[in-house]
This record gives structure tokens, sequence and C-alpha cells, in this order.
């Protein structure tokens, strides 16, 4: 059977994976490195299941594509044992990347032993929810009125901190950086004219809109300690917020466990930027289209990052140059970051061997290059 390869790598499929493990006594998976059907953007996987189960393990196939398949190349077949409940992400792995990605998660601890990753505000209309001060200027709003907020999207989240100075200069840069968020008795003055422009444009229309009494007070989530950046090209990030800003749901958010504020906040943003973290990230996300990586708040609170006693050892091997890292991730230069932050907590620290660190550092690329190539064929 054909299926589509999603059948590995999300949720809905988890009954379908339990299902082949229960009914069949063998079972094959044939994974393509190329697109297999013209016009469709579809990877897929061929499943061979054939006997009476339950299955213990499966018999994995990487071939190029059909006409590999087809000559017969069985060169790549690997054994394998998925896990129990969960995705099969992993499967693509290399059993030494898979076996070093075991080990290191065992050592480390899931985000949500830090804090609990949190949906961000659903206006139903960021377009007319989500304010830049041009428009509050325009119709006289008073900031009263309105909430801070990290604009829509993450592309401005380049660094590891988002400060009340970056703010001001989106703020400066026109950028969507307020809130609609009145008290629901507050209607005067320029607020007045705007919810008037609003029923003009049949924004209360919006299902969340309709939902809402008023409609025009768009609720606002507190104020996180992190924004989590769960859509993401590279590799989903950790950003310090010390805007006093809120955020909208383009975005996850992070409030840490009380005696946890510090530290952690500090230290998260840079050193979950390790390849186990990532290797982690890519077999707990999803893909999307474009090549996007998805990662919904239960997946995020699953990802694994450095335990608080190995965070802070070397977090104090590289707070020092903390700078120079932003500086870095701004310019675009991740590699070089994530190759000293590897240096520092996975063979410093956690005490990986090179090969263990290259395996999970491979790993993290072999599943983004096949996450992004259908981006990269079709252009």
């Amino acid at each position: 059977m054909v299926a589509p390869a999603e059948l590995l790598t999300v949720h809905y499929a988890e009954p379908v994976r339990q299902w082949l493990r229960r009914r069949f006594g063998a079972v094959t998976l044939v994974m393509f490195e190329q697109l297999q059907f013209d016009g469709a953007d579809e990877q897929v996987v061929l499943v061979v299941a054939e006997g009476s189960g339950p299955c213990d393990a499966f018999v994995l196939i990487h071939a190029d594509d059909a006409v590999d398949l087809n000559q017969g190349h069985r060169l790549d077949s690997v054994g394998a044992n998925p896990a129990a409940e969960g995705k099969w992400s992993d499967l693509v792995l290399p059993r030494s990347t898979r076996s070093a990605l075991k080990q290191v998660s065992e050592r480390m601890t899931r985000l949500d032993g830090f804090g609990t990753p949190e949906l961000g505000s659903v206006t139903g209309a960021n377009n007319y929810f989500a304010l830049s001060e041009i428009t509050r200027k325009k119709y006289g709003i008073d900031p009263k009125y309105l909430q801070r907020i990290s604009p829509p999207g993450t592309k401005h989240l380049k660094g590891l901190e988002f400060s009340r100075m970056h703010w001001e200069t989106l703020k400066a840069q026109g950028e969507r950086v307020w809130l609609l968020s009145p008290d629901p008795k507050a209607q005067s003055g320029g607020l007045k004219r705007y919810i008037e422009e609003g029923e003009r444009l049949k924004v209360q229309g919006a299902y969340k809109c309709t939902i809402r009494d008023p409609w025009w007070r768009s609720p606002a989530v507190p104020v996180p300690d992190l924004f989590f950046t769960y859509m993401s090209h590279r590799y989903p990030r950790l950003v310090n917020n010390t805007s006093e800003a809120t955020f909208l749901n383009s975005m996850h958010g992070l409030r840490l466990k009380r005696g946890l504020k510090r530290e952690p906040r500090e230290a998260l943003p840079l050193l979950a930027l390790n390849s186990a973290t990532m290797l982690g990230a890519e077999t707990l996300g999803r893909a999307y289209g474009g090549g996007i990586l998805k990662m919904e708040p239960r997946e995020a609170a699953s990802l694994p990052v450095p335990a608080a006693d190995d965070l802070r050892e070397a977090w104090s091997k590289l707070a020092d140059h903390k700078d120079n890292f932003d500086a870095r991730l701004k310019q675009g230069d991740w590699w070089t970051v994530v190759a000293e932050v590897d240096r520092v907590l996975l063979k410093e620290v956690m005490e990986l061997s090179p090969d263990e660190v290259m395996a999970l550092r491979d790993g993290a690329a072999l599943l983004r290059v096949r996450r992004t190539r259908q981006t990269e064929v079709h252009g």
C-alpha cells in the first residue's frame, strides 16, 4: 500500500501505526528520498504488511526512487523496533543515530520540566486587532486601551532576546506592536471611531468575534518569560522575553515555574541550540507545506533540553560570550553557534563522544533536508 509519509510523523496516524503492529507479523516500510508522483508535493512511504501479528520489529528500506526499488536494491535495508506509542519519525535515521538520541534524551529533560508551552492570543482578525503606532495615532487611541505585543509572525525574533528596546524599534518601523484589548465599557474618542471602522469592515462577523461580548475586545494572554517559535524553517527557538509584551498565536509562550526565573530564562535560548534538541524537534514536530516544521504545545512540551545541572554548568562556560552568540545568530551564522554549544554542552558537560555528537548533528541535518526538499525541488 502506498501511504503518505505522514503515517510516520503525525499524531492522528497513531491508530494506523498501532493496528499495523497488532495485525501483521512482518511489516516492511520503503522510504523514498525523492518525490514519486509528478505534480504532487507529498512524500510517500510504501507499506508491505503480511502474516499474523503482533509484529515486534520492522524492516526499513531506503530507496532513492521507484526505479531504484525496481532494480531490487536492498543494500540500505535495516531492522528497526519503532516506539510502542507515538511517532515513528526517527525510523528515517540510521541505527547509530537513533541510539545516540535515545541515550542523550535519557540524560536530558523535557521542556515542560521548566514550564508549560502555551498558545498565544487568538484575535480572529489580526489585521484589525494588531495595530501599528501609525494606526494608533491616526485614530487617536489612548494606549491604556492597548497592550504591547510581539508583532505577528516570528521573523523579527533573530537573536536570543526580545527586549523593550527591540519592541520600541519595531514600533518606530511601523510594525503592529499593539493589541486592541480595552475594558468592555470603554468606548470613547478614538477608540469609538476605530470600533466603528471595524464594523464598517464587518470584522465583527469573524467567528472568534461572534463568540465574544463585546466583539472588539480581544483576549490577551499573560506575558510569558520566553517565546517559542513553533513554525520554523530551520529549527524552533526559545527567545528570552524581557519586553513585557504579550503575544499572538503565531508563536507559543513559556512561563517558567516558580523559582526558575533567571538562569533558565537566559540560558535556554542559547543552550537549546544543540544538535540533540534540534534532532528531537525534527522527530517530534510535523513538516508542513514549504518545508516548515510545526510544533504544537504538547510536542513542544516533549522537546528534549538540557537538564538543570547540565544547563547550569554549560551556561557558566558560555554566559560571558552571550553577546557574541546573539550577534552571530542575527547575522544568520547558525552553525558556528550550534558547533560551540555542542562542544561545551554535549562533549564537555554531558561527555558524549565526538562520534555520538556527529551522529546527532548529521541526523538533524538529514531530517531537515528531507523536510525542506520539496521546497528546493519545486523552487
